[in-house]
């Protein structure tokens, strides 16, 4: 399994948000969580991501558990193996887009030769031959999100984390970059865990949870 999750709790004062999450992802596949706003998908992908910690459970990626990691260690695994896509994309302004994907290879020190490579190999893929050097200010809603796509994804890394990806998209935009997205980490045999309150969407992955009070109940 790329993801290989088990036992995950997580409380703030007063809220307990995960009640003992078990999930495994395997390579190449794709699973949606859905759910209620508050009802803790967020805080799930936060967990998964190692931008926060579990009070308890433990976290393997690529045969690796990385949920005790701490520093530079834990900030390693979040820039080489996993890759997010946020709803609100998350490019930098002051970046063109080919500089706003290249952002993971310089966060994980890989040579930026090979990595403007497949930069631009990816945007292709991704229909943005000729959008390579405009800068954000100028690009569409899908195209953003198109540029984030690229971005998760540069690293080849284990694991996809997507947050509502198409939650700021028209219909249509929207199942072109979700398409998009699910062929080329496929492509990649990367592992995807997909955020959305769409049921649509959903439908795409090829298994659905809901997170219930606390807990990941299959659909």
């Amino acid at each position: 399994m790329s993801l290989n999750a088990s036992g995950l709790t997580k409380a703030y004062p007063g809220l307990r948000v995960l009640e003992g999450v078990d999930l495994a992802v395997a390579a190449g596949e794709c699973v949606a969580v859905r759910g209620a706003s508050g009802t803790g998908k967020s805080t799930l992908l936060n967990v998964l991501g190692l931008l926060d910690s579990p009070d308890a459970g433990t976290i393997t990626i690529a045969g690796r558990e990385v949920s005790s990691l701490r520093g530079d260690a834990r900030a390693e695994i979040r820039g080489t193996a996993i890759g997010t896509i946020f709803q609100a994309f998350h490019l930098l302004p002051e970046f063109n887009a080919i500089e706003n994907v290249l952002l993971a290879a310089r966060i994980a020190r890989r040579p930026l030769a090979a990595a403007r490579e497949r930069a631009m190999a990816l945007l292709a893929r991704l229909g943005m031959v000729g959008h390579e050097h405009d800068p954000v200010e100028r690009l569409s809603g899908g195209e953003r999100q198109r540029v984030a796509v690229c971005r998760a994804l540069l690293n080849r890394p284990a694991l996809i984390l997507a947050d509502e990806p198409t939650g700021n998209l028209d219909p249509q935009t929207a199942g072109t970059v979700l398409a998009e997205l699910l062929a080329a980490a496929r492509a990649d045999q990367a592992a995807i865990v997909l955020v959305t309150h769409d049921a649509e969407v959903a439908a795409q992955a090829d298994r659905r949870f809901e997170l219930r009070a606390g807990r990941l109940h299959a659909l």
